[in-house]
């Protein structure tokens, strides 16, 4: 564990920092809807967020094989897009952790693998635009997430060598894409899990419950 604050921080954005999962229900629930499906419940769709659009369409369509799932691909986007803010919000703690984060001088980004330009629309309507050093999306870059490389860029754009950044996510790329880049590592448990999910087999540098916690510096992992 840490005495200080690392010298800066990179998070994961759905399932880490925000709870979307109810904007991404109300996307999925409006093309069920068009098609004269049930609406599905949030619980069914929650575990799948951090696993990215195809795979919260696997889960609201699993009859389509997988080539006819990717051209619908565009049409959640586009419909996401439309609920995108509405329904979601930061989890709770979030503004809390990342307002002692500020305190202590420790500039914070997000590395995530939502389209950049979604993401992008995210930080006004959470008052984050200002405040977030670095955005980097899934299509910023040639490669994203289990891959470094977004990682490694989103460091060198905060002028902070990669060893002496932490990485937050909920999700084993997350973590992979961190000890691959050198970063320190923090598993978000409190994020979007699938049941057969083990975070303990991430290799995480350190596993925390609630947001809250990273209040604390001793509560972040000691640089790698």
């Amino acid at each position: 564990m840490s005495a200080s604050f690392p010298a800066a921080v990179l998070f994961d954005l759905d399932g880490t920092l925000l709870d979307s999962a109810p904007d991404m229900l109300a996307a999925v629930n409006a093309m069920r809807g068009a098609r004269g499906k049930a609406p599905m419940l949030l619980a069914e769709l929650r575990p799948h967020v951090s696993k990215g659009a195809r795979a919260m369409v696997r889960q609201a369509f699993p009859e389509l094989d997988d080539a006819e799932r990717e051209t619908w691909i565009p049409e959640f986007l586009e419909t996401y897009e439309r609920e995108l803010g509405l329904h979601g919000r930061a989890f709770d703690g979030i503004e809390e952790m990342l307002a002692t984060l500020e305190q202590a001088g420790c500039p914070w980004g997000i590395v995530t693998n939502k389209p950049e330009y979604l993401a992008a629309q995210l930080l006004p309507k959470l008052g984050w635009q200002e405040r977030c050093a670095v955005l980097i999306g899934g299509d910023s870059l040639p490669a994203r997430k289990p891959d470094p490389l977004p990682l490694l860029v989103a460091a060198e754009r905060m002028g902070v060598e990669p060893v002496a950044c932490t990485y937050v996510g909920d999700d084993e790329r997350d973590i992979t894409a961190a000890r691959a880049a050198g970063m320190a590592s923090v598993v978000a448990l409190w994020g979007y899990r699938l049941s057969e999910d083990d975070p303990f087999a991430w290799q995480g540098d350190v596993l925390i419950e609630d947001p809250r916690e990273l209040r604390l510096a001793a509560s972040w992992p000691a640089p790698s």
